[in-house]
């Protein structure tokens, strides 16, 4: 038997070595570029999902959403609706992720919309703020118990300084949207509820059928637009929450309604009923957001 020469073994040893070692230097290459991911991919793992809850661009997603909303819920005007939107801004205070499934987060947090010079809502007023829930879902965003800006919205309407040249002077972050002279024309002149007429104040109905009207309640809210505005909103909200809520919330939102409808039929003034709208809608959205507690 023929022995192998000690010189051949170590050199057989040492192709194998280097063999070895160019194996894992072409696989080290290759799962860093062959399998690198796409920018888009790159920017979506690295983003965190609280992140996405608090990105301007989530923020610009979800005011567009709120005006294309209350666009579809007063049946016209889409077009204008958009171009406000543009010269419109968010705010967001606490946003808060609260959950992650999939590539969707679901956040909610304290919401303020400012609009522009020369355009307002029922009563005169630029600013809107609820606490509202969002989804953002890739490039798509989905808003709920937003309520209590989306139906002010749909009295959007112009003011008397709509000419002025603020309403046609964007911020300078914002991008001008084409015509801004065409800005709201297509929108009738805002109502002030001390001026309104009686014929602006018949358009105006509740959530329920005057014809029905029985409590002091109902009959005050019948004969107030202002309060038949509130009780739509708060009608809108009640039943968006319903249709998303669970087990639990539905039983808290059906037992805290009786005690609202109570409260409001005691009421000896407007400004009572008013008040008892609001602290019913602030209700809702706190059964939601999971903080309510049981007045005492």
């Amino acid at each position: 038997m023929q022995r192998v020469n000690p010189t051949v073994l170590a050199a057989i040893a040492l192709g194998t070595l280097i063999l070895l070692i160019v194996g894992m230097i072409v696989m080290g290459n290759r799962s860093s570029e062959d399998d690198r991911l796409t920018g888009n991919q790159i920017t979506a793992s690295r983003e965190e999902p609280s992140e996405r809850c608090g990105s301007q661009t989530t923020y610009d997603q979800i005011k567009r959403e709120l005006f294309r909303q209350a666009a579809a819920a007063r049946g016209s005007d889409q077009e204008a609706f958009d171009k406000i939107a543009s010269y419109s801004t968010v705010r967001m205070e606490a946003p808060v992720l609260r959950d992650e499934s999939g590539g969707s987060v679901t956040c909610n947090g304290t919401i303020t919309l400012d609009l522009p010079p020369g355009v307002a809502v029922a009563g005169g007023r630029r600013s809107l703020g609820a606490d509202i829930l969002y989804t953002v879902d890739g490039t798509a965003v989905t808003v709920s118990n937003a309520d209590e800006i989306i139906t002010p919205l749909t009295t959007l309407a112009r003011t008397a300084d709509a000419g002025t040249s603020d309403l046609l002077t964007p911020n300078a972050n914002d991008v001008a949207p084409a015509e801004p002279g065409n800005l709201v024309e297509e929108l009738p002149p805002a109502d002030q509820p001390e001026g309104a007429d009686a014929s602006n104040a018949a358009a105006v109905t509740p959530s329920f059928n005057c014809s029905n009207a029985k409590t002091s309640g109902e009959v005050a809210v019948c004969n107030d637009y202002r309060l038949a505005i509130l009780d739509r909103r708060m009608a809108t909200q009640f039943g968006s929450a319903m249709s998303e809520a669970d087990a639990k919330q539905r039983a808290l939102l059906t037992r805290t309604r009786d005690s609202f409808l109570i409260y409001r039929d005691r009421c000896t003034s407007n400004d009572c009923i008013a008040e008892t709208y609001r602290g019913r809608m602030r209700e809702i959205r706190d059964i939601m957001l999971g903080r309510w507690t049981p007045q005492h």
